[in-house]
């Protein structure tokens, strides 16, 4: 239920402008949250890998569990991905250093994701929905 709601929140980060125009009351909770974006978003991207690595290591689910090894599979791609995107700034200053070249093309990697991120974060909240939906009535 955890992994649901934080996943709520994230995917609220990542479309924060179109959460904002719509729901204006999300507003006050979610400007106290940008400031620690980036953090935020280093955390869930190496938890959004390891979500990864753990389910390619248990594929055995999949032909007993199907539908809970695939949400566990999304949810972990849509974590690491927004996760990476929020934190890209955090990234970018510490990893890349002073490397133009893997700055040019961290930057290349993200231009390409950045036109996504509104679409991820509706969809990395519907996912959260689901799993918080999904934990509550049928475990």
């Amino acid at each position: 239920m955890f992994y649901a709601i934080s996943l709520i929140i994230l995917g609220a980060l990542a479309a924060y402008p179109v959460v904002v125009r719509k729901q204006p009351a999300a507003q006050q909770i979610l400007d106290r949250i940008v400031p620690f974006q980036g953090v935020i978003g280093v955390i869930f991207g190496i938890w959004g890998v390891w979500g990864i690595i753990q389910a390619l290591l248990n594929m055995g689910l999949l032909t007993s569990f199907p539908i809970w090894w695939i949400t566990w599979m999304a949810v972990s791609v849509i974590t690491a991905i927004l996760g990476f995107l929020l934190g890209f700034g955090l990234i970018n200053k510490y990893v890349t250093g002073s490397n133009p070249e893997l700055q040019s093309k961290a930057n290349v990697l993200r231009d390409k994701l950045v036109g996504h991120q509104i679409n991820l974060g509706f969809a990395a909240i519907a996912l959260g929905i689901w799993g918080f939906v999904a934990s509550t009535f049928f475990l």
